[in-house]
């Protein structure tokens, strides 16, 4: 032999896993070199540790942002796994054959062309499977390959179509250039092993069915020491992570993912115990046990039927045995009624399955996964590490039914961690909306482990050795990032809920810092209304709120001097002056160290001043009104004032929108404010009651039935009219003319 055996197989292939083995066993190699990542060799011993539980993943990371990653996913049917497992258990020498994973990150990406390249490669595969008359390329592979009988049918099978996807395939450049680099290294690696005495026929490579021909081409030559010292690369980590069939079936990943691993996991149990009839025994039994489980009966009948239906289809179809089509087809029929969606749900618990992988405690970890898996067992929130979505209801007070500490404030302790990993934007649990009135002790979160999740947090290694540490450095960028106060008051809230004191004290000075400088009213607002929660209820996380209170008493202050001013504005401005003349009024009423006199003093101002914007005018009215500081004698004044014949229409149904928006009981109650909106109506003329109308329809919009009922109420009164009537007219459906005269007041024209 001149060339060492070269066993093509398809990433995650059940019977490549199974053939390979015997292949192994039958050939007694002394040394087995399998397409991998080059620098990843150390981590076989942890791969093939007893506790380490497939699937799971290499992840190869840079150590320089941007952080770039690369997965390497395996399931325990990855015959790479297999191979992995066989050296260990034989005492025979194992290790990866492809580029170190710093040459890989360091590669160009390539994304468009290997999109291109992939359609390139569809293509190839729908002429397959239209000749072989099946389905769908899952479908050929399966009936061809998955069911081969014999290893040497397997190994000749995937050597032909990797050859035939080569001649037929024509790649991109970029990812035929790295084809070309990868075959030429891992020729490379073969030549050393040579060179160090190992016989051809003591050396087994394993790589994708793809590369045989690659490897065993007698004109390729093998990578030179020139060419390898130029290829770029870049500093990169690796570290072992838990994966998930889940992830498996999204094709994630490197090398080909498979829809099924549930599937394919069950083919490989059938391929272990020497028998292929036990995949649609099992397969279909499942099916029918989730059928029942969630309401539906499947009687054991049925599933024989199914069973034999399966058989009886891959025999039409020149197979031995079912293949995931087959019994799908059975499934839907005998099970489903005939309807696929009877037993889609089925289909995909059974096919895809919810298993993740797990790895041995300490193993190949960065200090930050470390650091996360300790606090997951610390907190006990092991459970939740699941791809099943799970509620984590959260009570932030003491607990004062247990006998520690640590006990009474263990859902504290959860919120921090939780809060943390969602700043550091590690998507392993998402916070819902709890509604409670003047209290934040309660927390809603969805917990969920994905890979990503895993990911993520070895990309926030990056930021520190711990999940605090990582999260103080990111809100430390925030912070020397931000472009105004707001989002320096959103770190502080942040770092109040994640429980970090000194993140709290840096934040602060930096917001004190700013605050001198001039800003905007709803900036201002914003920032009050932030801060103002945080000393509220800082309490609960157990944290100082008192350094803040002295530059939330500024940044209000300043904030009620600027709002007069502020109010000269358009009414699209308007909105946001409105959310922050809100704010303000919160945090004034929230705590008594706030200037109230100072904030009243504004409301006033811009409540009876002709020359701000009267929307807004009204709506300080409003605020005065609903504290009690405009009685009703202030009040009738100021509507006489305002909805009187001098001033323009819009002016005056301007000033009654901004008023309506707060307190309407209080002002559907007062009968004097509707007979002053009644004979304020009575002076406009047909155009100044369209340019009214415009603005009273928006008054309007958001009262509720109840409450336009006992606006005509008071109508019917004022007109000495049945108030049912009234009701009656003004709750009915428009005629045609009046639905086209409302909409053309859409557009009505008001001279500026």
């Amino acid at each position: 032999m001149t060339h060492p055996y070269v066993f093509g197989i398809r990433h995650l292939s059940p019977a490549g896993a199974w053939h390979l083995r015997q292949f192994l066993t039958e050939k007694k190699p002394r040394l087995v070199l399998v397409e991998g990542p080059g620098d990843f060799n150390e981590l076989m011993v942890d791969i093939t540790r007893p506790e380490t539980k497939p699937p799971i993943a290499i992840l190869a990371y840079t150590k320089e942002a941007p952080v770039r990653t690369v997965l390497y996913p395996l399931a325990e049917y990855s015959p790479e796994y297999q191979a992995i497992c066989w050296c260990k258990e034989q005492g025979v020498e194992c290790r990866f054959m492809d580029l170190p994973s710093g040459v890989f990150l360091a590669l160009p990406s390539g994304r468009q062309e290997r999109t291109e390249g992939e359609e390139e490669r569809m293509g190839v595969y729908e002429r397959l499977d239209r000749q072989a008359g099946e389905d769908g390329h899952e479908t050929f592979w399966e009936r061809v390959m998955e069911h081969a009988q014999d290893v040497d049918g397997y190994c000749e099978g995937a050597a032909l179509f990797g050859s035939g996807l080569r001649e037929a395939g024509q790649k991109p450049d970029t990812e035929r250039a790295e084809t070309l680099v990868r075959e030429a290294f891992m020729r490379l690696r073969i030549r050393e092993a040579l060179e160090e005495g190992f016989a051809p026929e003591e050396i087994v490579a394993v790589t994708g069915a793809y590369h045989v021909s690659g490897l065993l081409s007698e004109d390729a030559l093998p990578m030179t020491e020139e060419e390898l010292a130029s290829l770029p690369r870049v500093e990169a980590s690796h570290t072992l992570m838990p994966y998930s069939y889940y992830r498996l079936s999204a094709r994630a990943g490197y090398g080909a993912g498979n829809k099924a691993p549930a599937y394919y996991s069950l083919l490989w149990e059938a391929l272990q115990r020497g028998d292929l009839q036990y995949v649609p025994q099992v397969y279909l039994s499942r099916i029918a046990g989730y059928q029942r489980e969630h309401g539906t009966p499947v009687s054991s009948a049925e599933v024989i039927e199914a069973v034999r239906l399966a058989n009886s289809l891959a025999g039409l179809r020149g197979g031995k045995s079912p293949v995931l089509r087959d019994l799908r087809d059975a499934a839907v029929t005998c099970l489903g009624g005939g309807r696929f969606s009877a037993v889609s749900l089925a289909m995909a618990d059974t096919e895809i399955g919810t298993a993740i992988g797990a790895l041995p405690e300490g193993v190949s970890r960065t200090s930050i996964q470390e650091d996360f898996y300790r606090q997951l067992k610390e907190w006990k929130l092991e459970k939740y590490r699941d791809i099943t979505a799970q509620d984590l209801p959260l009570d932030l007070r003491e607990n004062r039914n247990v006998s520690s500490r640590k006990a009474a404030f263990l859902d504290l302790h959860r919120s921090f961690l939780l809060h943390r990993l969602r700043v550091l934007g590690i998507r392993f649990a998402v916070q819902q909306k709890v509604n409670q009135d003047n209290a934040t002790w309660a927390e809603h979160w969805v917990v969920r482990w994905t890979p990503e999740a895993e990911i993520e947090l070895v990309e926030a290694a990056l930021k520190g050795d711990t999940v605090e540490q990582a999260a103080s450095f990111a809100m430390k960028e925030r912070v020397e990032t931000a472009p105004g106060m707001g989002e320096i008051a959103g770190v502080i809230e942040d770092a109040f809920t994640c429980g970090m004191a000194s993140a709290v004290a840096y934040a602060t000075a930096a917001l004190q810092a700013m605050a001198v400088d001039a800003a905007s009213l709803e900036e201002l607002a914003a920032t009050a209304d932030r801060l103002s929660v945080v000393v509220q209820y800082g309490d609960i996380r157990h944290l100082d709120a008192a350094p803040l209170v002295p530059i939330l008493c500024q940044i209000f202050y300043r904030a009620c001097l600027i709002l007069p001013g502020a109010c000269v504005c358009d009414d699209a401005a308007g909105k946001g002056m409105v959310t922050a003349a809100e704010q303000l009024n919160r945090a004034s009423l929230a705590h008594d160290f706030l200037d109230s006199r100072a904030w009243l003093d504004a409301l006033e101002e811009t409540a009876k001043r002709d020359d701000l914007n009267t929307k807004l005018s009204g709506f300080a009215a409003a605020i005065l009104l609903e504290r009690g500081c405009m009685d009703s004698g202030q009040l009738n004044l100021e509507v006489r004032r305002r909805l009187s014949k001098g001033v323009p229409a819009e002016l005056g149904a301007g000033w009654f929108e901004g008023l309506a928006m707060k307190n309407r009981y209080a002002l559907i109650a007062r009968l004097s404010l509707w007979e002053s909106l009644d004979a304020y109506l009575d002076t406009l003329d047909e155009e100044d009651f369209k340019r009214a109308l415009v603005f009273l329809r928006r008054a309007f919009a958001d009262f509720t039935a109840m409450e336009r009922d006992e606006i005509a109420e008071n109508l019917g009164e004022v007109w000495g009219l049945n108030g049912q009537q009234v009701s009656e007219s003004v709750n009915q459906v428009l005629q045609e003319t009046e639905q086209k005269m409302v909409e053309d007041l859409e557009g009505f024209d008001f001279d500026f």
